[in-house]
């Protein structure tokens, strides 16, 4: 049985425990622009770098039917970078596909 000073003491531990464990989810793991298929699709976490010729204006990651987060979302991941990180919500790569959260 844990006593109410026990519990006192417990309380702050665990929940700084789970603020912690929210910060590591928060901080995901960002593409690397240099990973093979990001070179490949020609992936950029800035629009502004992306491949004039090929990029088309308002082709975003968060706009990308790929894209699997919220519009609003800074970062999320993408199934062609599986476990490799997360896009950039304003990146781009030539497989841009329109419909994504920013769309509906």
């Amino acid at each position: 049985m844990t006593s109410r000073r026990r519990f006192i003491q417990i309380v702050p531990v665990a929940g700084a425990t789970l603020l912690g464990a929210r910060a590591a989810v928060a901080q995901a793991k960002m593409l690397d622009e240099k990973d093979p298929t990001a070179v490949q699709l020609k992936y950029v976490a800035d629009v502004a770098r992306a491949d004039k010729a090929l990029y088309k204006a308002g082709q975003l990651c968060n706009n990308c039917a790929l894209y699997q987060g919220k519009a609003s979302d800074p970062s999320a991941p993408c199934p062609l970078f599986a476990n490799k990180g997360n896009v950039a919500a304003k990146g781009w790569c030539t497989a841009y596909a329109p419909g994504g959260p920013a769309k509906k």
